[in-house]
C-alpha cells in the first residue's frame, strides 16, 4: 500500500482535492471524521472535562467552548491535542498494517500532517495552497467565523510557505473545479506510475 498525504492550511482546498480524489475510485482516510469520531467516544469526554471543566454538557462535547479556550491559549490547545492525537495515531497504525500487503493507493485527508509528524506514515504529500485572502474568505463563509477567530486558528498551524518545503508537491486550488480535477487526474497518472 502506498499512503498519499493531503494537507493544507485551513481554508486551503485540502477537503475539495480530497473529494476529487475519492471520487476518482480511491480511498480516502478523512483525519476530521476520525477526530469526530473521538468526540463521541465515553472515555474521551470523561477525560475531556477533567481537563476543561465545563466542556461537556449532557454528554456532549461544548466545541464553541473548548475553541474559545485553545485558541487563545497554546499551552491549552497542547492539553486537547494531548488527549486527542493519541487515539488518531493509534487509528493510521491500524489502518497502515491492515492494508500494508495490499498493492494499491490510499489517500490521508489531514489538515496538521506536518504538525503532528505525520508525514513519516506518507510516501507522497500533497499540498493544497491559496492566497491567505481567499482562505480567510472561504473560512469565514464556511464556518461563519469572525476575522479574528480565523486568524486563531491559522497563527496555531504551520504556515503554507513552511509547508510547501515538505511537500512533495503544491497544487494552487484557486481555480475551477473542473480545473482541479485534471491537475489531480495527471497528478494520480504520475504517483500511479511510480
Amino acid at each position: 500500500m502506498r499512503l498519499i498525504g493531503i494537507t493544507g492550511s485551513i481554508g486551503s482546498g485540502k477537503t475539495t482535492l480530497a473529494k476529487i480524489v475519492r471520487d476518482l475510485g480511491y480511498a480516502v482516510y478523512d483525519v476530521d471524521a476520525w477526530v469526530r469520531r473521538v468526540y463521541h467516544n465515553k472515555n474521551f469526554l470523561i477525560e475531556l472535562e477533567n481537563k476543561f471543566n465545563g466542556s461537556v454538557k449532557n454528554g456532549v462535547a461544548n466545541k464553541r467552548y473548548l475553541r474559545k479556550i485553545v485558541f487563545n491559549d497554546k499551552k491549552k490547545l497542547a492539553e486537547l491535542e494531548s488527549l486527542v492525537y493519541p487515539f488518531l495515531d493509534k487509528m493510521i497504525k491500524r489502518h497502515r498494517l491492515k492494508k500494508a500487503k495490499e498493492n494499491y493507493v490510499v489517500f490521508l485527508d489531514i489538515a496538521l500532517l506536518f504538525e503532528k509528524g505525520w508525514n513519516k506514515y506518507c510516501d507522497f504529500v500533497i499540498l493544497a495552497d491559496v492566497d491567505y485572502e481567499i482562505r480567510k474568505q472561504r473560512v469565514m463563509e464556511r464556518d461563519k467565523v469572525s476575522s479574528e477567530d480565523f486568524e486563531r486558528i491559522d497563527n496555531v498551524q504551520m504556515s503554507n510557505e513552511d509547508k510547501k518545503k515538505l511537500a512533495d508537491v503544491v497544487i494552487d486550488t484557486n481555480s475551477s473545479l473542473n480545473k482541479l480535477k485534471v491537475k489531480m487526474i495527471n497528478l494520480l497518472n504520475l504517483i500511479d506510475g511510480e
